[in-house]
């Protein structure tokens, strides 16, 4: 059987890269797919150790040169990874000149498919030119997808109609047709029109390049499993009239070497604790948090009384103006039952699947909610950016997570955080609730789904299928 050739070309931001080379690295175990993963030379110098040495011969990382275009970002920034949300608009007219070194790629390697991710739709484009048929791999919740809707809702009149004010981003969409509360806060919404829908420094926004790429696609490949998702997931189908493939949650396997953190003193402290007792915390490296926001996390876990391991990535405003990043007294107060790590890495994986890890408060990222949910933890959710507030009320719904509650303008306190965390890791001091067990009860359910090897296997292998016989 000859092998297929399969390029694939996500955003640049390590919260899309990741996942798509997680999914090649899968299909390209099948031994009847090679993968082309495109991206930037930075961004390959660190996914480089992500490839198993054994797929070096189907797994071909290939750096396009990064444009030379004057951008008011610093010199040097390849992903989102280093600057603030709002000038990712900057970021991406660069990943919009990759077009023409990525059609020569095209041009001389002919590939079988593409797989885009759905901001690259230059990418879409040059499949149609060439004929070479596309697949959307979406890293997003379906339940995300399908809120924002198929193409037409997505640009043209059909944004204008039911996308055209923050209040229509507030409830759900007409087209779900069952019960359903995901849905943008009315704090998020403006903010959320204007992102995604509204005009930005690219000339394109983000909700038409959507759209182009759904609409010349031939199937959906999207990040999710029917255990999980599976109204959404055939709702999906009906909205777009596109084949939807779910290839699973693809978690990522619980490191076997725990050599290097197990010289860390916040690892050696978690080694005494009680099996389910400490709550991890963390909010990802997107997020830019200000010093009044550290402040109340500090301020929930100092009064919510559960013992905490908090990851926690050195602020930008801490390194340029010396400013001390925790509360004064904090760490001090809390060392009897916390541990708090600053730094600008952290191993999640090994501290996720440890024992002593009970319950994960988390921004709502998509990547984290399955990585906890892989060992069955409970989940504090606290949404802050772009797909987050939707996780979040998915979550919720799905009676998986707790949802810290914030303000009306959008902010959060100490008080909120405490709260939902005496809800959520109440047996810890013997106050267990029913809310609280029914959250463990579905969690352990859903976690023996996404440890389920052969079920996982499946998802990706009607992926390979299709690949193979289209």
């Amino acid at each position: 059987m000859a092998i297929v050739h399969v390029v694939m070309v996500p955003f640049v931001a390590f919260g899309h890269m990741i996942p798509f080379l997680e999914l090649g690295i899968s299909l390209a175990k099948s031994g009847s797919i090679k993968i082309s993963f495109i991206s930037t030379p930075k961004n390959i110098d660190k996914l480089k150790p992500r490839v198993p040495p054994a797929l070096d011969h189907l797994i071909n990382l290939v750096a396009l040169p990064w444009p030379s275009v004057d951008l008011p970002l610093p010199a040097g920034i390849e992903s989102t990874a280093d600057i603030p949300l709002e000038k990712s608009q900057f970021l991406k007219i660069a990943y919009d000149l990759l077009k023409q070194p990525f059609k020569n790629f095209v041009t001389q390697n002919s590939p079988d498919w593409i797989v885009v991710d759905g901001l690259a739709y230059w990418a879409s484009e040059i499949g149609v030119e060439c004929n070479i048929p596309s697949i959307i791999l979406s890293i997003f919740c379906a339940a995300t997808t399908v809120f924002f809707g198929p193409p037409e809702y997505l640009h043209g009149d059909g944004q204008k109609l039911l996308r055209s004010t923050p209040e229509s981003l507030t409830s759900s969409p007409p087209w779900i047709d069952f019960p359903s509360t995901v849905a943008y806060p009315s704090c998020d919404s403006a903010g959320v029109l204007f992102g995604f829908f509204g005009d930005n420094a690219s000339g394109i926004s983000d909700s038409h390049r959507i759209a182009i790429s759904m609409t010349v696609c031939k199937a959906i490949a999207i990040r999710s499993c029917r255990e999980l998702e599976g109204e959404y997931i055939d709702l999906l189908g009906k909205l777009t009239g596109k084949r939807i493939i779910p290839v699973g949650l693809f978690p990522p396997s619980p490191p076997e070497n725990f050599t290097e953190i197990e010289k860390d003193e916040a690892y050696k402290w978690l080694e005494k604790q009680n099996p389910k007792s400490v709550v991890y915390v963390s909010f990802g490296s997107e997020w830019k948090a200000t010093k009044e926001q550290v402040n109340e996390i500090a301020n929930g876990l100092e009064n919510s009384g559960v013992q905490f391991l908090w990851a926690l990535r050195t602020p930008i405003w801490s390194i340029e103006t010396g400013v001390e990043v925790l509360p004064p007294g904090f760490v001090d107060r809390t060392s009897d039952r916390g541990r708090t790590h600053i730094a600008d890495w952290f191993p999640q994986m090994e501290i996720l699947s440890h024992p002593s890890i009970g319950g994960c408060l988390f921004h709502a990222g998509f990547g984290t909610a399955v990585e906890s949910l892989q060992f069955g933890h409970c989940l504090i959710t606290l949404p802050l950016v772009i797909d987050q507030p939707l996780v979040s009320r998915m979550l919720v719904d799905k009676g998986l997570a707790l949802e810290v509650e914030r303000k009306e303008d959008g902010s959060f306190d100490g008080d909120a955080i405490a709260r939902a965390l005496k809800r959520a890791m109440g047996s810890q001091s013997g106050e267990a609730e029913e809310e609280e067990e029914e959250l463990i009860a579905r969690a352990s359910e859903i976690s023996k789904a996404l440890r389920d090897k052969k079920q996982n296997d499946e998802y990706v292998n009607d992926l390979v299928e299709f690949l193979i016989n289209g």
